[in-house]
């Protein structure tokens, strides 16, 4: 416990100094703003801004870009309460009753409980972050490349199981995913491999390129096809203070939802989407009236913004540990530290401290920025929605190809995100989940290098994953979530988790 204050004073020490206050509040700000406005993203966002973080220092870097993350989240559930549209797609079950809130003069108190009980469960999964951090990196230290490989196929195996629909087409998406982070050349022998004999391919296909390509490119597209019109909750909203019945009915929705999504968000696979919905349905089995759930009751709006809250912290835990994103924006976080020459893993916290406690203590500043920018800040974010998309969508697509275009100065890239485009949209309408995809192509590289290295101190004996005893277990409870998954009575109650999805 001493340990643990010590740390998180000198994260303190690090975070609050000027510039980095000030970086976290960019950060909060963008991150608000990118959850408002429908059909951008965080992803997308993070992905455009990693050139700018080039002349950052990293801890700024990290933090601005972090801030822009758990930031959309907050900023999600404005647009899916006044609109009924999800700013962000881990909102997506706050519209059901925070619009019928809304609808009934209730959007002060719906967009107090969003802000409330994101910030407690920012807090708690700070402590979380802070707590786990250091015994985990004690774990992560006894791992050769076979426990990292068998970790690997873990991750992979829980994108399948929490993915929406088919679990056969989720693992279609992650062999996609894993195929197309093999095209470039050979980690050993540099041959070429899957190029066509295209020479911009020989270093592989860039991950800003894919990433900003399916989720970015691909979203336009999606919101370009609907056609209806946006109806914005009229008048002033007023009563932005929840009353006492209020925060007592969502006190229990907030810790159950903070709970569920701190665990969701370690999960390899699991994220935020997972965390909301889980959250939701976890409130309707649980409560004495399931019947109020889908005409505005509070803790239909507390539950899912608590648990994407706390998913989108703790997801810094096995990135910061093991190294491992678990999700593709803690994939382009890996890409913004290997900008840095940062390693991620568990030598961050040994050799880096400042970085490793400076990111986590800033979150909590964070958190308390962004419930002071939320509710104040509620009637510039309703003009904001008023804009037709008509008019952003131009202006998100020029910023997203000059974003595209300066990480390598290859309009190629610029082509082959708008190729992505069209696969991302496509994989939407025939109900393909782009994020084990996402996934599957982050760990491809690294499942490659440490299946070679194991196999290489093993002298060629495949035995060594199931003989090492955590490499073993690892992919023992892989094999089992794939057996449940596809078994009738539990794929029928894994798709009750995503009822209102679409």
């Amino acid at each position: 416990m001493y340990d643990l204050i010590n740390h998180l004073w000198l994260g303190m020490s690090v975070a609050a100094t000027p510039t980095y206050v000030m970086l976290c509040l960019v950060g909060a700000l963008v991150g608000t703003l990118i959850g408002v406005l429908p059909g951008i993203g965080s992803l997308a966002t993070i992905a455009m801004l990693l050139p700018i973080t080039f002349g950052l220092p990293p801890v700024g870097a990290l933090i601005m870009l972090a801030g822009i993350y758990y930031g959309a989240q907050y900023g999600g559930s404005t647009t899916s309460i006044l609109v009924n549209i999800p700013g962000e797609s881990s909102s997506v079950v706050t519209c059901l009753d925070g619009h019928e809130m809304a609808k009934n003069g209730r959007a002060g108190p719906a967009l107090a409980i969003a802000a409330i009980g994101s910030f407690f469960a920012g807090c708690v999964a700070t402590v979380l972050v802070a707590a786990l951090g250091a015994p985990l990196t004690s774990v992560a230290l006894m791992f050769g490349p076979a426990e990292y490989f068998s970790l690997m196929v873990l991750g992979l195996i829980f994108a399948v199981v929490l993915a929406r629909g088919s679990v056969i087409k989720a693992l279609a998406i992650v062999l996609m995913g894993l195929l197309l982070s093999m095209i470039g050349s050979d980690l050993e022998t540099g041959a070429e491999r899957m190029t066509w004999g295209i020479p911009e391919m020989s270093d592989g296909i860039g991950f800003v390129v894919v990433g900003m390509g399916v989720f970015g490119f691909g979203e336009i597209l999606r919101n370009l096809e609907n056609k209806g019109t946006r109806e914005i909750v009229q008048g002033k909203i007023t009563g932005l203070m929840p009353t006492l019945p209020d925060l007592k009915a969502a006190a229990g929705a907030i810790g159950r939802g903070t709970l569920l999504g701190s665990c969701l968000g370690i999960l390899p696979g699991g994220g935020t989407i997972i965390a909301s919905f889980a959250a939701y349905t976890l409130e309707t089995r649980v409560s004495k009236h399931p019947e109020r759930f889908g005409r505005g009751t509070i803790e239909g709006v507390a539950a899912p913004e608590s648990a994407n809250n706390a998913a989108s912290q703790t997801a810094f835990i096995p990135l910061l540990t093991l190294g491992i994103p678990p999700n593709p924006v803690m994939a382009l976080m890996v890409g913004a530290m290997t900008i840095h020459g940062i390693v991620p893993g568990p030598q961050v916290m040994t050799k880096q401290p400042e970085l490793f406690w400076g990111m986590i203590a800033s979150m909590w500043i964070g958190n308390l920025m962004l419930i002071i920018i939320n509710l104040p800040l509620v009637g510039v974010w309703v003009r904001l929605l008023r804009v037709p998309y008509r008019h952003l969508f131009p202006m998100i697509v020029v910023f997203c190809c000059i974003g595209i275009y300066s990480v390598n100065n290859a309009p190629f890239d610029v082509s082959m995100t708008a190729i992505f485009g069209v696969v991302g949209y496509w994989m939407s309408k025939h109900d393909f989940e782009p994020a084990p995809m996402i996934l599957g192509y982050v760990l491809g590289p690294l499942m490659e290098e440490n299946l070679r290295r194991a196999m290489l101190i093993a002298r060629g004996d495949a035995t060594v994953f199931v003989t090492r005893p955590i490499s073993a277990v690892l992919l023992a409870i892989a094999a089992l979530l794939l057996i449940l998954a596809v078994l009738p009575s539990i794929r029928g109650k894994r798709d009750e988790v995503f009822v209102g999805d679409d």
